[in-house]
This record gives C-alpha cells, sequence and structure tokens, in this order.
C-alpha cells in the first residue's frame, strides 16, 4: 500500500520527482519545492509524506527538514499548507512597473504580503494580439504565470497576458515634507484632492524632503485616523529642475529608452539614392519655431511651366524618411509605439524617438544630405490642387529659418542668410500660399485663432516671464501646407484602398452645442441648428465676437463645444478643417499615426520593402486607440506643468492683486483668468459675500437671490491671491470687484418665479 501510495499527488496523480529521494528515503529540499510548486491545491507536512511515500519514524525527519525550511525562509505558510516564500499563484493581477535593458515591459504583483520578502520581479511575454498592443507602464493586466529559472536576467516570472483591465482611477503621488518632529507630511499634487497626508517616520520609506513620492492609504485600526505609507521615491523636482517630473509620474509616461532600444539605434546607417528622386538641387526651406528641437518638414514652390496651368504652382513638401529607420515590430518600433507621440513640456521634451534618430539622422540639417519621404502638389492659380504624386528622395535642406526671420524676409528686411533666397525660394513659396489660401477661405475651415502663451523659463528652471507670440502669415503657410500635404496621403491610400489611420473630428454633439446656443442666445447671437451646422455659421459668430469687449472668451467657448479630434481606422471626415478625408503625414518625428502613413504610402505606391506589413493591417484599430490616448496623455500632462511652474511663480505673490477675466462659472464659484500670466485660479462661492447666490448654467452665470447682482463669464474683475499649491498647481484668489447689477434683471425675476431646471449642476471647468 505505501508502494501504490508513493509518488502521488495529493491529487492522486503521480509525481515526477518520487523516485529520486534520499538514501534515507526522504526527499530533498528541492523535491519538496518542486512538489509545492506543482501542486494544484493546498499541500501540507501530510500531502508531502504521502507524496513521497515517508512513513513512522521518517515523518520526525520530514517534519524537522521542513522546520529547518522555514527556518531559513525557503517555505512560508502552516503545517496544512506550505508554499515557497515569496511565490505567485498561477494567475494574479499585476502593475506594469518599466521595463528591462532589452526594453521588454516588467511588472510586479499588485497585492502583496511583505512578510513573503521582497516583492518579485516578473517580465511581460507580449504576444503579436492587438489586445497586448496598448499596455504600456501604469497599466494593470491580470496573467498567467511561469517560474522562470534562477539567473533569469532578474526577473523570477514571466507573464501572459489574460486581460488588459481598467486603470485605477488615479496614481497616489505627492510632494514628501519632513517634519522636525520625524516623520513629516505628503502634498497632494491634485488640486481635486487638496489633502494632505501624515507619514509615520517608520513609514518614510527612505524618501528626502522634496521628493516626488508614490504612497499607500492606511489605516491601523478600526478607530485610527487613516495615514500614508511611501511605497516608492520617485525623484525631487527641485533639485533636478524639472517640475515636469510630477506629471510624467502622474500620467505614467515613459522617460528613459531601454538600453536596447539605444544599441539597436547605434546599427542605423543612411540610405542609397537606390530608387530615390534627387531633390539635393532643391532650395527646400525649414521653417520652425526659433527653439524648435526637432526638423522634420521641409517646403519649396515654384511657378508651373505648364501652359495648361498658367498661375498655377508646384508646391514641394517633404518628409524625414523615418520609415526607413525604423522598421515594424523592431524594438525601436515597439518603443514608439507604446509612446505614441513626443511630449513637449517647457523645461524638456521626452521625445517619441531617441536623439539619435530625432536630433541626427532624420533632422534636416541645414547643408546635409537626409533621405525624405516628399509629395509634389499641383495647384492652380486659384488654390485648388489638380493632382499630386509622392516619392522617396534624397534632399538637402538650403536654410533653416525660424517663422520670424522668414516673415521678415517677405516683409522686406531679409536677413543675410535670407537675402540669396528671396527670389529662388522664398518669394514663390508666398505667391503659392496667397493662392491656396484662397481656396482655403473658401472652404472655410474653423477659424480659432486663440492666443498660446508660452512660458520662458531661466537657468535655474523657474519662470522668466510668459510670452504671447504674435500670429503671423509665416505660421499660416506651413500649416496651409502641411494640410494640403496630409489631404494628399489621405487621398492616395483611399485610392489605393489600403487601410489608414485617419485623423477625425467629430461634429459638435447636440447636448454641447446646446449650450453653446443657450449662452449666444444671451449675448443675442445666434448659431444654426446641428441639421444645417457648418464651421462658416461658427466663423460668423466669432466674427461678429470682434466687436465685443471678450471675443477670446467666445473663441473659448465655441472651442469647448467643439469635439475631441482622434486617430480612428474608420473615417468621418474631420469637422473642424472641413474636409471629406483626413489622415495625419508630416511629423513622423513625433507621431506615431505619421508614420503608420508612411509605411502605408510605401506599400501602396511601391516604394520599397519597408512599408506596412499585413500583421500591422489588423491591429491599426487598437493602435490607433492607443496613440489617441496618448495623445490625450500628452495635453493633460502638458497643461498641469504649466499650471504648476506658474503656480511657482507666483507663490511669493500671496496678498498681490491681478487683473483678471471670469472664465468659468459653476454652481461652486468662479475660475478666473490672469490677464497677465494666463494662470487660472479659482474663487469659492463662499467667498463671494453674504448674498445667496444661484448658478444659472444657460447663461453662464451667478446671480444674488437677494440682489440680483452677480458675476458672469467674461467679466472684467480684481482678485487677491491667497493661496497657491505649486505641487498641485492650484491657485486660490478673493473677489475684490463688486458683483455686478448689468442685465441680471429678468435672471433675477426668473429666480424668483422661474422654472427650477434653469439651475445648471455643478459643473467644473478646466
Amino acid at each position: 500500500m505505501k508502494q501504490k501510495s508513493r509518488g502521488k499527488t495529493p491529487h492522486g496523480k503521480p509525481h515526477a520527482t518520487s523516485r529520486a529521494t534520499t538514501d534515507r528515503g526522504l526527499p530533498s529540499k528541492e523535491q519538496i519545492l518542486e512538489f509545492l510548486n506543482s501542486a494544484q491545491g493546498k499541500a501540507g507536512k501530510r500531502e508531502i509524506a504521502r507524496a513521497f511515500g515517508v512513513s513512522g519514524g521518517a515523518r520526525i525527519a520530514l517534519k524537522r527538514i521542513l522546520a529547518e525550511m522555514a527556518a531559513d525562509g525557503t517555505l512560508t505558510g502552516d503545517r496544512k499548507h506550505l508554499k515557497e516564500k515569496g511565490k505567485l499563484p498561477p494567475v494574479t493581477t499585476l502593475e506594469v512597473t518599466g521595463r528591462d535593458g532589452d526594453g521588454d515591459l516588467i511588472a510586479k504583483p499588485l497585492h502583496w504580503d511583505e512578510d513573503e520578502g521582497k516583492r518579485p520581479t516578473v517580465r511581460l511575454s507580449l504576444s503579436a494580439r492587438s489586445s497586448d498592443n496598448d499596455i504600456g507602464i501604469g497599466d494593470r493586466v491580470l496573467a498567467k504565470l511561469t517560474k522562470l529559472p534562477r539567473g533569469s536576467g532578474g526577473s523570477f516570472y514571466e507573464a501572459t497576458p489574460i486581460k488588459k483591465l481598467p486603470k485605477e482611477k488615479r496614481r497616489l503621488l505627492g510632494i514628501f515634507r519632513t517634519s522636525k518632529r520625524g516623520g513629516g507630511t505628503i502634498e497632494p499634487i491634485d488640486r481635486k484632492e487638496l489633502k494632505s497626508w501624515p507619514i509615520l517616520p517608520d513609514d518614510m520609506g527612505g524618501a528626502s524632503d522634496g521628493d516626488l513620492v508614490r504612497f499607500e492609504l492606511v489605516r491601523r485600526g478600526k478607530f485610527a485616523t487613516p495615514g500614508a505609507e511611501i511605497v516608492e521615491s520617485l525623484g525631487n523636482p527641485d533639485d533636478q529642475r524639472q517640475i515636469s517630473l510630477i506629471a510624467i509620474h502622474a500620467h505614467g509616461i515613459p522617460e528613459d529608452f531601454p538600453e536596447s532600444v539605444m544599441k539597436e539605434c547605434e546599427t542605423l546607417s543612411p540610405p542609397t539614392m537606390d530608387r530615390r528622386e534627387d531633390l539635393r538641387a532643391v532650395p527646400l526651406l525649414t521653417i520652425d519655431p526659433i527653439d524648435a528641437r526637432d526638423h522634420d518638414d521641409a517646403v519649396h514652390a515654384e511657378l508651373d511651366s505648364d501652359p495648361k496651368n498658367e498661375g498655377g504652382f508646384i508646391v514641394t513638401v517633404a518628409i524625414a524618411d523615418v520609415a526607413h529607420y525604423i522598421r515594424p515590430d523592431s524594438k525601436v518600433d515597439r518603443e514608439a509605439q507604446l509612446r505614441g507621440n513626443s511630449v513637449y513640456f517647457p523645461d524638456r521634451v521626452v521625445p517619441m524617438l531617441p536623439e539619435k534618430i530625432s536630433n541626427d539622422l532624420c533632422s534636416l540639417r541645414e547643408g546635409e544630405e537626409r533621405a525624405c519621404l516628399a509629395v509634389h502638389m499641383v495647384f492652380d492659380r486659384h488654390g485648388e490642387k489638380r493632382r499630386h504624386k509622392f516619392v522617396r528622395a534624397m534632399m538637402r535642406s538650403a536654410a533653416k529659418l525660424s517663422y520670424q526671420e522668414a516673415q521678415a524676409a517677405i516683409d522686406g528686411q531679409p536677413s543675410e542668410k535670407c537675402e540669396p533666397l528671396m527670389e529662388r525660394a522664398l518669394k514663390p513659396l508666398w505667391a503659392a500660399y496667397r493662392a491656396v489660401a484662397v481656396a482655403r477661405n473658401k472652404r472655410g475651415p474653423l477659424d480659432l485663432d486663440l492666443p498660446e502663451r508660452r512660458i520662458v523659463l531661466d537657468d535655474k528652471g523657474r519662470v522668466a516671464r510668459v510670452v504671447t507670440p504674435e500670429r503671423l502669415e509665416a505660421h499660416r503657410l506651413i500649416e496651409e501646407f502641411m494640410i494640403q500635404a496630409n489631404v494628399a496621403a489621405a487621398e492616395t491610400l483611399e485610392e489605393k484602398r489600403l487601410p489608414l489611420v485617419y485623423r477625425v473630428h467629430d461634429a459638435p454633439s447636440a447636448e454641447k452645442l446646446k449650450g453653446l446656443r443657450d449662452f449666444l442666445e444671451t449675448l443675442d447671437m445666434k448659431v444654426p441648428h446641428a441639421g444645417a451646422l457648418r464651421p462658416e455659421a461658427f466663423n460668423k459668430v466669432l466674427e461678429q465676437a470682434k466687436s465685443l469687449p471678450v471675443p477670446d472668451l467666445i473663441s473659448e467657448v465655441i472651442l469647448r463645444s467643439q469635439s475631441q479630434a482622434e486617430y480612428a481606422p474608420k473615417n468621418i471626415g474631420h469637422f473642424g478643417l472641413n474636409l471629406v478625408r483626413y489622415a495625419h503625414f508630416t511629423s513622423p518625428i513625433r507621431r506615431y499615426a505619421d508614420l503608420i502613413v508612411h509605411r502605408a504610402l510605401i506599400r501602396a505606391l511601391d516604394l520599397g520593402a519597408d512599408g506596412l506589413t499585413d500583421e500591422e493591417i489588423p491591429r491599426l484599430a487598437s493602435v490607433a486607440k492607443a496613440i489617441s490616448d496618448t495623445e490625450r496623455r500628452a495635453m493633460s500632462a502638458e497643461r498641469e506643468t504649466t499650471d504648476r511652474l506658474i503656480a511657482a511663480h507666483l507663490a511669493d505673490r500671496i496678498g498681490t492683486t491681478f487683473h483678471a477675466r471670469v472664465a468659468g462659472v459653476t454652481r461652486s464659484g468662479l475660475f478666473v483668468r490672469l490677464k497677465d500670466t494666463g494662470a487660472d485660479g479659482y474663487i469659492p462661492i463662499s467667498s463671494l459675500g453674504d448674498d445667496y447666490y444661484h448658478h444659472i448654467e444657460a447663461s453662464h452665470a451667478l446671480v444674488g437671490a437677494r440682489t440680483g447682482a452677480g458675476y458672469r463669464l467674461g467679466d472684467t474683475v480684481e482678485v487677491r491671491l491667497l493661496e497657491a499649491i505649486p505641487s498641485a498647481g492650484a491657485l486660490r484668489f478673493e473677489m475684490l470687484t463688486p458683483a455686478s447689477r448689468g442685465n441680471f434683471a429678468a435672471l433675477k425675476a426668473g429666480l424668483r418665479g422661474g422654472p427650477r431646471k434653469r439651475f445648471g449642476k455643478f459643473q467644473r471647468r478646466r
């Protein structure tokens, strides 16, 4: 009977190591661990003895071995349920925390008992499935685990994702401040959660004063006050002079490139002239911001010599040939897809591509040969496009110009560099633009020209000043030629019936349109109903708004009513640009969507062997969603960093009075925007005075029930700064301007007898 039971698992299955026991008939420690790891249910001392045929006095010796294993930390549990210490279950929830030297994603178990030892590292094994391609740092996945042999690159497990789980609402991050009494507090980085958390000395986790930390909430008793425990220190934004560090970690933005990606970049080399058009003698120009960090587009225009197109132009837009260097499913490609786009902070750039590519191989430097994917577009004298053609080419930029330098040249003040380019490059370029601008105006895209403030930092990483760069004709020229090239790319791929990722922008929703219409009616302005809606209708409102005191705020309200543009494999057109089809082609250095379009064009036009692959096509939908998400992530991170920099800039000006405008009205208070810096701050409704204020959503107003006086969107006011929290980018003000009676009489009457549905719900506006 003993022989029969010998070598059986707790479920009666033969055990592979049952015969390889010690000389005394006892299993070795390695065999015990192997048995416990393979057991499909709970296994204790009794199951081990049964599996290895241990009986009688040998059970005492087995008990001694198990006690030794527990003492040296190999085993954990009790006699009925033993397991290898630190062992993870076959299926568990993981949090993706980073990447290893090979660029593979690594994760750690979401739930872990510290008594089990150090939290183990798990290497993610991603398949070609589309659902695996949008897993990135900060995500949570349910995964099946396989234990790896010792010495497997620092990871003890390999995980195959079963499914990606919904993201946690927010990562618990804050700035740690030490206390003289020991321990400290965590300052919030989320303006919606302005609460500090106490940290005991034993819960500091090695963090230093000013560190950005990740923490967990803890309660050490049923009636104890909740506290926090620091899990990880992420660096000091002040020491590094990079306040963007907060947004990078808060949003899980990949920062450093894995070593394997950097090594792959070192093997890249420029292409030859094989099958490329020679554009090296064409005076292509790069025209960018003064502080541009990458140069991936160049333009040229000339009169069309075709007598059938008298007065027409040939415009060439040349874009860096990123697809030559980044092949599908390479390490650099997977990293670029994970990032989705570059992120531009005032204090740094987190690029989509390593510097070797973005600032060297694919940067269209003045006077240097570079590979490009170019489109020649033929326009008639009215600016209507007749035809276009895409080619792979080799170019040499004739000059690197800033917008200001190019504009000054056209305005009659050419620099020494621009002087020889006037007749053969700059004047033809502007002549072509002015023709194309006629067609653009006829098309009637949404003409939202909001001022864009720019933060200038000093050498210490602090705000030196906030400027609003002038919007020049040079900006519009480059913008329009890029739009035309993007349209040409979408048209070509549709003609060749090749799947692509469109840049789509839906019309405003009925709900947002109603809110906009209600607001405009209070200003005696109207917008047509959705059935007849075109961008031109908004442009008429914007033109009328120029005669009002607050045209920029009217523009912003219209902007808020718009849908958000995104990437999609299904075309619905682009409402804002008033285009039937549109795709992104012109910025493959900083947008993965453009790289996909480049590959699609290469495949569709047989321009090389490095085009879109069969494996990529089924994944386009998931890739489009992923890069839409990374774009929104970047926008939020950039905006939050700007808010934090401005709050830090104003932190030493508590008590100062500022000129501002009411930029948002909610049920709980007012948002105001300072005129000089564009900073946004909040005024709680409880601080507005002794009246009882009602929120009238349709009119974007707060109106006093007793006095009938109030505040409305766009009002010019004076405010005093009461509080600044740089870590959260939060500013709180006091209203100094008394409420105005203005034209609120009708609104006050509505408060007394009108329908209650006029009062809006709380809506935080940012």
